[in-house]
């Protein structure tokens, strides 16, 4: 039975969770709130090189809309509470999760291209 990988790449969940390089494993992944940055203070790798693009935003807005429709329904059906609670538990629920999921989705993937090698593609000579 072969040993189980070590290193950066075993720990995907910690990784996505912390905004960690997918080369060396170190906190440098993100230059803000949901930027990349450019390149790892650690090791170097270019991050410009993979293209993430908006994919995440437009499927995680959905399923985060969705979710939070169901919540409102319930509560409002369930309780009947005055619109500011809405208000109070809506908005900030949902910039939260828009945020957090975005952020982890994105370094998910910029992960997953890391590690297939991925590029653009190229026509054979």
């Amino acid at each position: 039975m072969p040993e189980p990988e070590t290193g950066p790449e075993q720990e995907i969940g910690k990784a996505v969770l912390l905004g960690l390089c997918p080369k060396c494993g170190g906190k440098t992944l993100f230059d803000g709130l949901l930027k990349f940055a450019p390149r790892c203070r650690s090791c170097g790798l270019d991050y410009t090189q993979f293209n993430v693009g908006d994919g995440p935003a437009a499927f995680l807005t959905l399923i985060v809309g969705a979710i939070i429709a169901v919540l409102a329904i319930w509560l409002q059906l369930s309780f009947e509470p005055p619109f500011w609670v809405h208000a109070v538990l809506w908005v900030p629920l949902t910039t939260v999760l828009v945020i957090g999921g975005l952020r982890m989705a994105k370094a998910w993937l910029l992960g997953a291209e890391y590690r297939r090698r991925a590029g653009e593609g190229r026509l054979r000579d």
